[in-house]
């Protein structure tokens, strides 16, 4: 891309000339009037150059090399199931922000074993007195549900067509620790409720930590904010839940999709 000033164009004259459809003007006359402020145009064409430059150095997938068009298409819906992962943390993560905008991260109001706390009051009160509130929920949790299936799945499809080997065991890799940030991500919204599932489910979370060999305490602390459950508890699934695992999974989606970009789409060996 040069940074010389182009020579002016008459882009209207240009566009009379041609034989063309309103939506056509129009979609025309826009881009050309970004171009002048943007340089949209040189952007498209170093876009466009950079993907044949990757792509030629890439050789031919195995469905092109051995013209397997044909005898594989019984394979081809599982190769969605990615974009189905894609597509349910999507739906996961913008539902779970509008139910952010109820829930209350506190264990208060729980004077004695049974009474409720005030995360669970926001989440009846999400069901009940929020307009569309139980549709939300449960659109959250079924995505967040259908999501982890659809990523077992996934990286069942890519280990039985051989997906994992040379070169992309790199990508492999990426993938299993995505699989470990999913469940990270159904454990820490589980106990979100702080209800007496939420509560057992934390305190074999921590006694699973505490067996943990010589960093035992030190995890269940770190995670769990001690050796009972408490407030600190549910602080820090919040924060996992809300704060940290959003950024770091979506930036290892980005990079997972960009390298299959780059290598292209491993079909059955």
């Amino acid at each position: 891309m040069s940074l010389e000033k182009k020579d002016d164009f008459d882009h209207d004259a240009w566009l009379k000339r041609k034989d063309l459809t309103p939506v056509e003007t129009a979609f025309l006359t826009t881009l050309i009037w970004l171009d002048k402020r943007l340089r949209i145009v040189d952007y498209l064409e170093l876009l466009e150059t950079m993907y044949y430059r990757v792509n030629l150095q890439m050789p031919k997938s195995h469905t092109e090399q051995y013209d397997l068009d044909n005898k594989f298409w019984y394979w081809y819906p599982l190769y969605s199931l990615g974009s189905l992962s894609i597509i349910a943390y999507l739906v996961a993560a913008v539902s779970g922000a509008l139910l952010g905008f109820y829930y209350s991260p506190s264990t208060a109001g729980a004077a004695a074993a049974g009474d409720p706390t005030a995360a669970w009051i926001s989440v009846e009160s999400i069901m009940k007195d929020v307009q569309f509130g139980l549709m939300l929920r449960g659109i959250h949790r079924w995505a967040a549900q259908f999501m982890v299936a659809a990523v077992f799945l996934h990286m069942l499809r890519v280990y039985f067509t051989g997906a994992y080997k040379e070169p992309r065991e790199v990508n492999w890799v990426l993938g299993i620790v995505l699989i470990g940030l999913t469940l990270l991500f159904g454990y820490t919204g589980y106990l979100l409720p702080w209800y007496q599932l939420s509560f057992w489910a934390g305190q074999i979370g921590v006694e699973m930590a505490l067996a943990t060999p010589l960093v035992g305490e030190w995890a269940a602390q770190l995670v769990f904010g001690g050796f009972t459950l408490g407030q600190a508890t549910l602080v820090r699934m919040y924060i996992l839940h809300v704060f940290l695992l959003p950024f770091v999974v979506t930036a290892l989606i980005a990079l997972h999709v960009g390298i299959v970009w780059v290598q292209g789409i491993a079909e059955p060996h």
